[in-house]
């Protein structure tokens, strides 16, 4: 399946909006939470963008906000990640994208895809941006980077985080 990644820019009158009524009436799920922290984080400047996924009965969503894949873990509070329960020094572009990657395990993303998903601004078709992270995070998460087994090559598409760890 193709994912869609779509960029929708609120005003600050709907952010409190949206808050007092995610406050107010939303049911009682970790996603509610997750997302009136979200919007706590705009209204207050923490941050200036979010990022969300539909999740359906049979997405898996890791627990306490940690991602194990193999023997690696990618803790998405602390933004640590740590393979063999060794920590691995990431750029916070390179923790997003491997977050977002590992996210969505299985699935294909094309560079302009990972690009919309981890920066603010627009694409410049320049797929060695990309490519360049790509090999840099490989170097660092990979037990052998010319052999991947998390982040693999969809060759002519793109990358996906491996599914079968």
């Amino acid at each position: 399946m193709k994912k869609n990644i779509g960029l929708v820019s609120l005003e600050p009158s709907l952010i409190q909006w949206l808050h007092e009524r995610l406050r107010i009436s939303a049911p009682d799920t970790p996603g509610r939470m997750e997302l009136l922290e979200g919007i706590e984080d705009l209204m207050n400047g923490t941050t200036s963008s979010l990022m969300l996924e539909f999740e359906d009965e049979g997405t898996p969503v890791p627990t306490n906000n940690t991602i194990h894949c193999g023997a690696l873990s990618i803790h998405a509070k602390s933004r640590k990640v740590t393979r063999d329960d060794i920590e691995i020094s990431l750029t916070p572009k390179e923790f997003d994208i491997l977050y977002f990657l590992a996210r969505n395990r299985g699935e294909v993303f094309t560079k302009e895809q990972i690009y919309q998903a981890v920066w603010e601004n627009d694409y410049l078709l320049d797929d060695s941006n990309i490519m360049a992270f790509i090999r840099k995070l490989r170097k660092k998460i990979e037990p052998n980077p010319d052999s991947p087994e998390y982040i693999l090559t969809i060759w002519g598409i793109g990358y996906k985080f491996n599914d079968k760890l």
